[in-house]
């Protein structure tokens, strides 16, 4: 395969997104599996406290081998204004095995940026094209035509 989306999704809004892109590139897809039980109210308050001091996650061994790809597209959802601990694992353990990268996000407003450029720093690569995702573009079908448009960019880079 030419392209990979690997994502860590808690609620089902990553994971649609994720899903959306893979169907457009004919990517694999990978879910990341966060070993923690982030599940209801409790889950939420430690999740954004483990975003927020960068607390590493315990996540389940992938089955995909990132370096068979050439562009791994890695989508978080917004935690605290910043990438899952989920996320940020997986990228510290497979950084060196990425040729190139994209990056998408969902959240649920426009405040952060931060994201997508601590997951620029976490790989040491410059994405080849990046998306960010609110909840009401989501929840509108919006999401869609966005999601054509960035994998056209990670396309052009396939042929």
């Amino acid at each position: 395969m030419k392209s990979l989306v690997v994502y860590y999704s808690r609620t089902g809004t990553t994971k649609r997104a994720a899903t959306a892109i893979s169907r457009v590139l004919g990517s694999d897809i990978e879910e990341i599996i966060d070993t923690t039980d982030r599940r209801g109210i409790a889950g939420w308050l430690c999740a954004g406290r483990d975003a927020w001091l960068k607390v590493p996650a315990v996540i389940k061994r992938p089955k995909m081998n990132p370096s068979k790809y050439r562009i791994v597209i890695i989508g978080t959802p917004v935690w605290s204004f910043t990438v899952t601990p989920a996320v940020r694992t997986y990228i510290a353990k497979n950084f060196k095995r990425f040729k190139r990268v994209a990056f998408f996000s969902t959240k649920d407003g426009r405040m952060s940026k931060g994201e997508l450029k601590a997951m620029q720093e976490l790989c040491g690569k410059k994405p080849v094209a990046k998306l960010e995702l609110t909840r009401k573009e989501m929840m509108s079908g919006k999401y869609y035509e966005m999601i054509k448009r960035f994998a056209k960019k990670i396309k052009n880079l396939l042929k």
